[in-house]
């Protein structure tokens, strides 16, 4: 379950996926499908973290382990209604939320 919330100005959108996959993988699936799927790139990054900009917009991927899960959180400065925010959740939906779990692209697309 992705969990949704409203931010300021500056952050529109922030999402929320606890995942069995650690947090460098997190972030090595989010090196691969956010340059590919929005045209992204990466501009700041640290262990835990890397946040990706273009012309689509900003956004934010933090992943901390806590216990079993990686808790991923993600920001991005866009409406929960645009092509970004729906490619965020798209992502966040393909991380395993248990071990075996395949993850999918979810329902909601709007082909």
């Amino acid at each position: 379950m992705i969990h949704t919330k409203i931010r300021s100005k500056r952050e529109m959108a922030g999402y929320v996926r606890k995942t069995v996959a650690s947090p460098s993988r997190v972030l090595s699936e989010a090196a691969i499908f956010l340059p590919h799927r929005l045209g992204l790139s990466p501009k700041k990054s640290s262990d835990h973290s890397v946040t990706y900009s273009g012309e689509e917009g900003t956004v934010s991927v933090h992943a901390h382990r806590h216990s079993m899960y990686t808790e991923v959180v993600a920001e991005t400065d866009q409406l929960r209604t645009s092509r970004m925010d729906y490619e965020i959740q798209r992502f966040l939906n393909l991380l395993p939320y248990e071990e075996g779990d395949q993850g999918g692209d979810g329902s909601g697309d709007p082909s």
